[in-house]
């Protein structure tokens, strides 16, 4: 099973940028061209919900509407990290971010669907101030 390592969170003032990282230890080269790595968030009052979604076969990416134009996810299969780009941070973002992996075919109907999702990080926590 995919081991997933999340790191980069941080407090940051409304406007401001911060990329989180995400190591993927065990994940094959098979996989790393074959897989579906993602960013979820969750807070106390909402349920985790998908933030942006990347193909590794396609390298289709697929966001939420409220971070559309705003994050960027990207992977470095080389180093076998996932990363997201966060950038115009506002205190909406305020939340602790999770990457996840399942092996196989990703689509965007999975923001909508953590539990499909079989390997998950422990969390990094994200905080924007306004």
């Amino acid at each position: 099973q995919v081991q997933l390592v999340e790191s980069g969170g941080g407090s940051v003032q409304a406007g401001g940028s911060l990329r989180l990282s995400c190591t993927a230890s065990k994940l094959t080269a098979a996989s790393a061209s074959s897989d579906c790595l993602g960013w979820f968030r969750q807070t106390a009052e909402k349920e985790r919900a998908g933030v942006a979604l990347l193909s590794t076969g396609t390298q289709s990416q697929y966001y939420s509407e409220s971070v559309k134009g705003r994050f960027t996810i990207s992977l470095d299969s080389a180093k076998r990290t996932l990363y997201l780009q966060m950038n115009t941070l506002n205190p909406e973002d305020t939340a602790m971010y999770y990457c996840a992996h399942i092996a196989g075919y990703c689509s965007r109907a999975w923001l909508d669907v953590p539990g499909v999702f079989r390997s998950w990080g422990q969390g990094t926590q994200v905080t924007v101030s306004s």
